[in-house]
């Protein structure tokens, strides 16, 4: 482990942008904020482009901005039981926990709901939404980074990075650099934003573009998960995302075939 890498590791890091008097700019925040904004800004040019007025994304963006943070807060409980049985205020307060899986998982539920309320094509709008989810997912995952939350496991190769004492992965494994998995999970996210874009070009079914991205993300998260150090085993040496994304992964086997029965039947 060499003193450069670890000041470079420091240097990278910023969990405060800056700070105005009282007023505190934290990156993690920003970066969310940043994520969700740009996510909503390209599903709603892209629904405008289907004859789908964008005041629905921007209506359904306010449903889902609150199931994606309640979900995803839920999910950490569920995995990290005993941390939050131990410290409940945590649930609320705490700045960091929390699980992708869940966020998306009620907010996929919401999300239906939300398009069967106003009376929408159900997989037109699951096409449109899917690629802002991956670039969202990339912007996020930088936040993650200077925060130093959803850390790697330690490794010895030329990658690792040496985060600072305060920061959750090195008060967990000490000073040792650790996979940057936020880094993976953001190159993840924005090649697949760039895939999703290329197959909703190509003619299709309808919920092909949703049905790449559920079989693709769930894929790349099970290799990552293979790389991260903060989520426990589960089951047969296998963390709760991992199972979750072979879950993923069948239901996109599954769809695809549905779907594209569907389309077939239809005429399309």
């Amino acid at each position: 482990m060499s003193f450069s890498r670890g000041v470079a590791a420091i240097q990278l890091m910023y969990p405060i942008l800056f700070s105005i008097g009282p007023i505190t700019i934290y990156t993690y925040g920003l970066m969310l904020a940043l994520a969700f904004l740009t996510g909503i800004w390209l599903a709603s040019r892209a629904a405008e482009r289907e004859g789908i007025n964008r005041e629905v994304i921007f209506g359904w963006g306010t449903y889902i901005l609150v199931a994606a943070i309640v979900g995803a807060r839920a999910g950490d409980v569920i995995v990290h039981f005993d941390y939050y049985w131990q410290y409940p205020l945590d649930i609320v307060f705490s700045r960091q926990g929390f699980v992708f899986y869940g966020g998306f998982i009620l907010g996929v539920v919401v999300t239906i709901l939300f398009i069967r309320r106003r009376k929408l094509p159900l997989w037109k709008m699951a096409d449109i939404i899917s690629p802002s989810i991956a670039i969202g997912l990339a912007i996020g995952r930088i936040g993650c980074f200077c925060y130093g939350c959803c850390y790697g496991k330690p490794t010895e190769n030329a990658i690792g990075v040496l985060f600072p004492p305060e920061a959750p992965g090195s008060l967990h494994f000490g000073n040792h650099p650790l996979h940057p998995t936020q880094l993976y999970s953001s190159v993840n996210g924005f090649v697949l934003f760039l895939i999703l874009l290329f197959i909703r070009r190509i003619k299709g079914f309808e919920g092909k573009v949703f049905v790449s991205f559920l079989f693709l993300y769930s894929l790349a998260r099970f290799v990552i998960e293979e790389f991260r150090g903060d989520n426990p085993e589960l089951w047969l040496g296998l963390t709760p995302s991992q199972w979750v994304s072979v879950g993923g992964e069948i239901a996109a086997v599954i769809l695809f075939r549905a779907l594209k029965k569907r389309a077939h039947r239809l005429g399309g």
